[in-house]
């Protein structure tokens, strides 16, 4: 079998898309769908999957993004399972202290993550250069 006639679960392409497999027609639930058809979905999404994506309910990945905050910042809240866009709106324009808390948890991360690149970065330049840090005094 050639890599353009591979298939994947109804999970991985659920994942590939974006959206919460539960939520989606038993017909997509039971398929094994090829790269290509899965593009195709992409390119030209049907009804179905235009709402699904526009009103949910949505994966933990897709509700942490819209919230602002990582996975592991659902589950400390103890959300468990999907949301729909509704009740992600809902949160986003009444933020709970918990909410407040995560989305400050996780841009402090970006900043670390950031100074990190940077600092990273910088250590590339000075080896390339072949200028070593000075010691401290």
């Amino acid at each position: 079998m050639g890599a353009d006639q591979q298939r994947m679960k109804a999970i991985t392409a659920a994942k590939k898309l974006g959206i919460y497999l539960p939520a989606a027609p038993q017909e997509f639930q039971a398929a094994q769908l090829s790269r290509q058809e899965v593009e195709e979905l992409e390119r030209h999404p049907p009804d179905w999957l235009t709402d699904l994506r526009r009103n949910g309910p949505h994966p933990r990945p897709v509700v942490a993004g819209r919230l602002g905050i990582s996975i592991s910042g659902l589950t400390r809240a103890g959300i468990e399972g999907a949301l729909t866009t509704a009740e992600i709106n809902e949160l986003r324009d009444d933020p709970p202290d918990w909410l407040t808390a995560e989305r400050a948890v996780q841009e402090d991360t970006r900043q670390q993550d950031q100074r990190r690149r940077e600092n990273e970065a910088e250590r590339r330049a000075r080896a390339e250069s072949g200028n070593r840090p000075r010691p401290h005094s």
